[in-house]
């Protein structure tokens, strides 16, 4: 269907591995209305079976319902019989089920998009029109995610992240080859490189019974043979055993926090036991759902270089495969909790443009892109994660920030009139800039370096409090977007803050400069 006012000029055709991306509005998979508000219907017969069980299990198992009158409650059934409105009721819910279709797929029929040469475009709603748009050269990735049910109908959902608050572009929802491939072309075309003219034609698009068939025949498929990506990504650099992914939950803060519980519980038992039913089993399901869902997210994690980014890859029932270009990473966080450190794991999460608003709970899954992992694995991640490290910077990085500090400690750190404001960890506390990023040195504890990429830095403060000022001390910070990564240290020597905040502003503008990370293939 083309756009009144016009087609937008077509994408270059060698690249393009997807018929969607000629500039043209497409319709979403004929099987959308499915997914988005069949299992509205579910819930719906869910509910009316709840609540029509007994009348149920009368029916099916009627030697164990032979129970006195008036010991099965009467439910609207009764009712209907009683009065002879069964084909009264049973034509309204045929209407209203039909009423339910002809929506849906209105619903699908007016939900649509358009790649052009410049953004992504969406248009839906039946009554009240909303029209979303993504300019491609403000996209800080593309995320696929295949939900179970989605999985089985040989379905995913695409999900464009944009450079704002709640900015993000959703498609939801396509076959898993066009989801590929849409995201593939999206990738080049943020990159810089346009899709220069070819012999290329589109697939010819078959009728809607023939692609809900071929969707739903792949999604089988796909789960008796596993996701075939080897077309788009090469092998992980890491790999999670399972024992490891297991233990790491267990040897987690959360942990510390059940077991505090346990012996509160232990206490409160010999005093009163009819609140523990209404709280305390309630949070151990919690719990326990808490390690599950974790165990679960981990277990087919992958992470791997590819041509437009990093490719992370995580989620046993619903499959999430993120692809964070290059130049979107805003900054790096490697920590160790305590009772990681015997068995030298750690931890790397990285800072970027989600897209989402504030109170999506879901932006934090995004966070951490290497769960949980050795030495060799942090190495392998932070190569992808940031490139630019020279090898003079990744000694800074690992031997004096990761594992750190050593005898010849080039890290600025807190002065000796101010180590009472770190009693603990004062050695650890510190800040190096080297020509590329900033790095944060923190915690005895809990380990942590945090690593702050020049280019992306957007300003650098000078903080200090009267307890600072007392002795001479004040905090660095470097403003990056908002995230899960630590961005300032304090207890730091004034004089020498303030010659590194001067340093690093004039660093920082230099990088800003002559970075061209963010058109990656120009």
């Amino acid at each position: 269907m083309s756009d009144p006012d016009g087609p937008l000029p077509a994408p270059a055709r060698t690249l393009v591995r997807s018929p969607y991306s000629d500039g043209e509005w497409h319709r979403l998979h004929p099987l959308t209305p499915l997914l988005r508000g069949g299992l509205t219907l579910l819930v719906i017969i869910g509910l009316i079976v709840a609540n029509l069980r007994e009348r149920l299990v009368e029916f099916l198992f009627p030697a164990f319902t032979d129970l006195p009158p008036g010991a099965i409650p009467p439910d609207p059934v009764d009712f209907l019989f009683a009065n002879n409105l069964l084909l009264i009721a049973g034509g309204a819910a045929l209407v209203v089920l039909i009423v339910l279709l002809v929506l849906f797929r209105l619903s699908w029929r007016f939900h649509m998009l358009r790649i052009g040469d410049d953004d992504v475009e969406v248009r839906s709603g039946v009554l009240f029109r909303t029209h979303r748009r993504a300019p491609l050269d403000r996209v800080q990735g593309v995320n696929l995610t295949r939900p179970m049910i989605a999985r089985l109908l040989g379905l995913a959902k695409l999900e464009v992240v944009g450079a704002g608050l709640d900015a993000n572009v959703k498609l939801e929802y396509l076959s898993g080859k066009d989801a590929e491939a849409i995201r593939g072309d999206i990738l080049r075309l943020a990159s810089g490189r346009r899709l220069a003219a070819g012999t290329a034609t589109a697939a010819e698009r078959s009728s809607l019974a023939r692609q809900a068939a071929a969707a739903v025949g792949s999604g089988l498929q796909g789960l008796v043979d596993g996701e075939d990506l080897s077309d788009a990504e090469p092998e992980s650099i890491v790999r999670i055993p399972l024992g490891r992914l297991v233990a790491s939950r267990v040897l987690s803060g959360s942990t510390l926090f059940l077991i505090a519980l346990v012996v509160g519980i232990v206490v409160a038992a010999s005093l009163s036991t009819l609140w523990l039913l209404f709280t305390v089993v309630p949070m151990f399901l919690a719990f326990g759902a808490y390690y599950l869902r974790s165990i679960a997210r981990g277990l087919r994690y992958s992470i791997a270089p590819t041509s437009d980014g990093v490719r992370v890859t995580f989620g046993l029932f619903t499959t999430v495969s993120e692809i964070v270009p290059p130049g979107r990473v805003h900054a790096i966080e490697v920590r160790q909790p305590l009772m990681w450190r015997p068995f030298g794991w750690w931890t790397v999460s990285v800072n970027r443009l989600s897209g989402r608003s504030s109170t999506d709970t879901s932006t934090d899954q995004f966070a951490a892109v290497l769960p949980i992992g050795t030495r060799d694995d942090v190495e392998r991640v932070l190569a992808i994660l940031a490139p630019a490290l020279t090898g003079g910077e990744w000694t800074g990085v690992f031997r004096d920030g990761i594992l750190g500090p050593v005898d010849d400690d080039p890290y600025m750190t807190t002065p000796p009139r101010a180590r009472w404001l770190r009693p603990f960890s004062w050695r650890r506390n510190g800040v190096l800039l080297t020509d590329e990023a900033l790095l944060m040195r923190r915690g005895w504890v809990w380990r942590s370096l945090s690593i702050l990429p020049l280019a992306r830095l957007q300003s650098v403060g000078v903080q200090q409090g009267p307890l600072a000022r007392a002795f001479g001390a004040a905090t660095l910070t470097g403003h990056v977007i908002a995230g899960t990564v630590q961005t300032s240290v304090g207890a730091l020597d004034r004089d020498e803050v303030v010659r590194v905040f001067e340093r690093t502003a004039r660093a920082s503008v230099m990088a800003a400069s002559t970075d061209r990370s963010h058109r990656w293939a120009g």
